[in-house]
């Protein structure tokens, strides 16, 4: 029997088209799918294709559009072997890691892809991005099973988890990276499975929990930041949780006014996160004595959770916990390979 996979298509570059008089970049009909991609015909399975609408910048994607992809997948679940979500590249480590949460316990592939150049450019990526994203999403091993079952990114011969990975470069190929998890799989003559790395759920269903609250403030650490701008950031009324990037290993300057504005919001009621700016590497709460402030205060370490991950896990976790001990406490747990669980 061959396999059927579901394309969703959100938006970004990779579904433009170069107008052959204007040059205008617009949106091609998916309808002929087949006429802009002749290669598609070449694979032995079976591909719809659907749109939510009017294509979406991805710099406009948000928690509520989000809803609307897992929910087609939901929808689809039972019908399809494996979805290809076509997304800018600009936000798509965000909605892959959101996806992750809302979608947990899959046995199917969800892989993301887009390019850096529209389809109907000569030297365009999005033709390779796309082919082998359906490869991969139609995938399965001799048992008949799927071979990846997690929210995945492919792009430039690179597949990655979705919630590992973030966006390195604004115009290279390479645009992608996953700087503390190593890749899922490497395109060259043949697709190579790196097993040992593919998500092994624990859940024997899929479960969906769709709901996201987006009351999460981010603030990155500098020298010198003062106090003072910050301080409506940390307002229990409106911003339910605050992602901290800090230096290196999750150090912050030794700041008393910071440090008491911290004290207050958690005291409150509200969830403080600490993850590193740093590319690679994990936030390490008191390696050094200005971050064993924040043990006593009850800042989350991230350990080495990406940014993307970060944000989204916490709207995800704001969103379906009962009580904020019940949100700390699931942070600090791998929900979905977001993190290392040591």
């Amino acid at each position: 029997m061959k396999s059927k996979v579901l394309l969703i298509y959100t938006g970004g570059t990779i579904g433009m088209i170069e107008h052959p008089e204007t040059g205008v970049l617009t949106a091609f009909d998916f309808d002929h799918l087949n006429k802009q991609i002749p290669e598609l015909s070449k694979l032995d399975m079976e591909l719809k294709a659907v749109s939510l609408g009017m294509p979406i910048d991805s710099s406009d994607m948000n928690p509520v559009i989000w809803q609307d992809i897992a929910q087609q997948i939901v929808d689809n679940y039972e019908d399809y072997d494996g979805f290809v979500v076509l997304h800018g590249s600009d936000t798509m480590a965000y909605s892959a890691s959101a996806l992750s949460f809302m979608l947990q316990g899959l046995k199917k592939p969800v892989i993301f892809t887009g390019s850096q150049l529209p389809i109907g450019t000569i030297r365009t990526d999005g033709k390779e991005n796309l082919i082998t994203s359906i490869e991969i999403a139609a995938s399965k091993d001799s048992d008949g099973n799927a071979i990846v079952r997690e929210v995945a990114i492919y792009f430039e011969y690179s597949l990655y988890r979705g919630n590992r990975t973030t966006k390195v470069s604004a115009n290279a190929f390479e645009a992608f990276l996953s700087p503390n998890y190593p890749e899922l799989a490497i395109a060259g003559v043949d697709i190579r499975y790196n097993t040992d790395a593919l998500l092994k759920t624990r859940k024997r269903q899929l479960h969906f929990n769709p709901k996201m609250d987006d009351r999460v403030a981010l603030m990155k650490i500098f020298p010198g930041f003062s106090t003072k701008v910050y301080e409506g950031l940390f307002d229990i009324e409106q911003t339910r949780a605050v992602v901290i990037e800090s230096f290196g290993s999750g150090n912050v300057p030794n700041n008393s006014a910071f440090y008491e504005l911290i004290e207050q919001y958690t005291g409150d009621g509200g969830v403080v996160i600490n993850t590193t700016q740093c590319y690679t590497g994990n936030v390490e709460q008191g390696k050094y004595a200005n971050s064993t402030t924040f043990n006593k205060l009850g800042v989350i370490s991230g350990s080495d959770i990406t940014t993307e991950a970060a944000i989204t896990k916490i709207m995800y976790l704001l969103g379906n916990c009962t009580s904020t001990d019940d949100v700390k406490a699931h942070f600090e747990q791998s929900l979905a390979g977001e993190k290392n669980e040591g």
